[in-house]
């Protein structure tokens, strides 16, 4: 019949076997459960659990517990060396109860730390016969030493946790193939259909196609959702490498920690659970054309790495000495006001000029009125496939509340609102109800109950205009400004839509 503390140690067991069966993700949280298990159940004051570096031929401590935990972090220790060390070499178990008189032990770091070990128990974590690392407990609480007993658990303990670590290597590296794999099948996307009706875009995308041509870096500014992305895949369709990789990279999507690595590669051991080598973005690029959006949230130390990669097409991957050389073109995009992050010390100027070659602004929505019904009928015929459901347009209510509304979430809120409506619509019509928008103003009045869609839009442009032109006090060079159009060009829209100054 099972002793208490057995019924502990195997239920501790279960719970664990249970945690690597799961796919545990957080592999150092694993460990460390794993650690302070063992240690509790066999009695120890402190722990530790160190893995091999072959390629170094030492062991680093992955994870430990006790008072000193955090100091003992620091130190490594090479093959053969101190107890750990032993044990890892020749792959053995070992007992040691009077571990000021063992030969083996390493004195320096119990004296650096501060922590005398009176007693102690080392066992290899194997994985089919290999050491991959060693667990050591030290200082059994209670008097007398560690046991066999106490031995044995901490083998078995040690086997779950070589088990941990190699499920977490396969995981990784299992999921950095299918990143690798993904990222080159990216490459050969399908790009997204560009819909233009408005003078204003049609107007830049002439710009687009002749800056297309060069390899000079390209800025892309606008409000968040108006499609920066789609104009940079326009300047290399239109470019000499459209035949080559484009590589999209979200700077604010990415944790700050892994940025680097995602941008740069990284080379095997550069950090925990960097069990192979790994290209960056910039690699996969290479001969193509690299995106680098919400170019604003990149951090300050890899815009330095970023300026280099402009000047000389070099870097060296995380954990590497090597310099790898690439032929990249870079554009980049942001909705931040890029011009004050540099007057405030949060993006520096050298990098903000050599990005800025060719900046290209584009309007939000509420700017090109042209273009919302030929989006917002993509967008149907687009979410009619999707849910699989049927609809012959839209209501002429419906189209007057999307041409009023101001689009502060540029196209993707209004592809969103779109989805929306054809998630929830029931009738043969997307109604104005399914559409959940609150607009400025009714045109209904304004129209006198002629529903023609030309005229909807002329008199959405001319309340529009009107209302940019009372706010700058019927200036048009600063209206043109916010309208972010060419002060000729409204202008003539003033004359087309007879807009009148009432103070004239």
């Amino acid at each position: 019949m099972l002793s208490k503390i057995d019924v502990n140690k195997f239920n501790t067991l279960i719970e664990i076997n249970t945690l690597i069966s799961s796919n545990y993700k957080d592999i150092h949280a694993l460990l460390q459960r794993i650690l302070e298990s063992v240690t509790q159940l066999c009695g120890g004051d402190a722990s530790s659990l160190l893995l091999v570096d072959k390629d170094k031929q030492e062991l680093f401590f992955e994870v430990a517990t006790g008072s000193k935990s955090q100091e003992v972090m620091h130190f490594t220790v090479k093959l053969g060396e101190g107890i750990a060390g032993w044990v890892a070499q020749h792959n053995k178990s070992i007992i040691v109860n009077d571990v000021a008189t063992d030969k083996r032990h390493l004195r320096e770091i119990s004296k650096k730390i501060n922590y005398p070990s009176n007693t102690m128990m080392a066992v290899p974590m194997r994985i089919k016969d290999e050491c991959i690392g060693v667990i050591e407990v030290i200082n059994k609480v209670e008097a007398g030493g560690f046991t066999q007993d106490d031995l044995e658990w901490l083998e078995i303990f040690a086997n779950q946790a070589a088990l941990a670590v190699v499920n977490t290597k396969s995981i990784v590296q299992a999921n950095s193939e299918i990143q690798i794999l993904q990222d080159r099948l990216n490459t050969n996307q399908s790009f997204h259909t560009m819909i233009v009706k408005s003078p204003m875009i049609l107007e830049i995308i002439e710009i687009i196609d002749r800056v297309a041509k060069t390899d000079s870096s390209v800025l892309i500014l606008g409000e968040s959702g108006v499609g920066k992305e789609l104009f940079a895949e326009r300047i290399h369709l239109q470019s000499p490498r459209s035949g080559f990789p484009f590589i999209r990279v979200n700077c604010a999507a990415l944790p700050e920690g892994l940025l680097e690595s995602e941008l740069f590669g990284h080379v095997k051991g550069a950090f925990t659970n960097a069990v192979a080598n790994r290209q960056g973005r910039f690699e996969m690029a290479d001969g193509g054309t690299i995106f680098l959006d919400e170019i604003g949230d990149l951090p300050l130390p890899l815009q330095a790495k970023l300026l280099r990669v402009i000047q000389e097409r070099s870097f060296e991957k995380v954990g590497s000495d090597s310099t790898v050389t690439v032929n990249v073109r870079i554009l980049a995009a942001t909705n931040k006001d890029i011009e004050k992050q540099v007057a405030n010390g949060e993006f520096r100027g050298d990098l903000y000029y050599r990005l800025n070659v060719l900046p290209i602004y584009i309007p939000p929505l509420r700017q090109r009125p042209e273009d919302i019904p030929e989006l917002a009928n993509h967008f149907l015929a687009k979410f009619i496939r999707e849910t699989k459901k049927q609809f012959d347009g839209f209501t002429e209510e419906a189209l007057e509340e999307i041409l009023t509304y101001s689009w502060p979430g540029n196209i993707r809120e209004l592809e969103n609102c779109i989805e929306r409506a054809c998630v929830i619509g029931k009738n043969k019509y997307i109604q104005r109800s399914d559409l959940f928008l609150n607009t400025g103003f009714d045109m209904t009045d304004s129209m006198h109950g002629n529903r023609d869609l030309k005229l909807a839009i002329s008199v959405f442009k001319t309340h529009f205009i009107r209302k940019v032109l009372e706010e700058k006090n019927w200036n048009q060079t600063e209206a043109s400004k916010v309208l972010g159009i060419q002060r000729t060009y409204l202008s003539r829209l003033i004359k087309e839509l007879e807009i009148i100054n009432p103070k004239e």
